[in-house]
């Protein structure tokens, strides 16, 4: 059975840091592909960061250039998945949500394209 578990969100001032964490069991380090969303109250989701099978490979959107960075740990039976967020500014209040694709090997942004979801931790920045 697979689960995602996110951890690490909160609330912080504008300037601050938060580093998010995910647990995912059940899936095989090999070739899964890896992801960070988010999702505002109204908003679409939006593909943050991924990274490829091995770490790579990765995207970030452009409004967290510089300021986010994401990594992974394939440990033996739970996959490990990060998002070190560095000068957090008020519009990235969000949920954020890691995702997982099986039999994948590069960094993809479409949602659609991820077989399982995280339920997803609140991130709140004040100015």
């Amino acid at each position: 059975q697979v689960q995602l578990v996110e951890s690490g969100g909160g609330s912080v001032q504008a300037g601050g840091s938060l580093n998010l964490s995910c647990a995912a069991s059940g899936l095989t380090s090999g070739s899964t592909c890896l992801g960070w969303f988010r999702q505002a109250p109204g908003n679409k989701r939006e593909a943050v960061a991924s990274i490829s099978t091995g770490g790579g490979s990765t995207y970030y959107a452009d409004s967290v250039k510089g300021r986010f960075a994401i990594s992974r740990d394939n440990a033996k039976n739970t996959l490990y998945l990060y998002l070190q967020m560095n000068s957090l500014k008020p519009e990235d209040t969000s949920m954020y949500y890691c995702a997982a694709r099986r039999l994948c090997s590069v960094a993809i942004t479409s949602p659609s394209l991820y077989n399982y979801w995280g339920q997803g931790t609140q991130v709140t920045v004040s100015s």
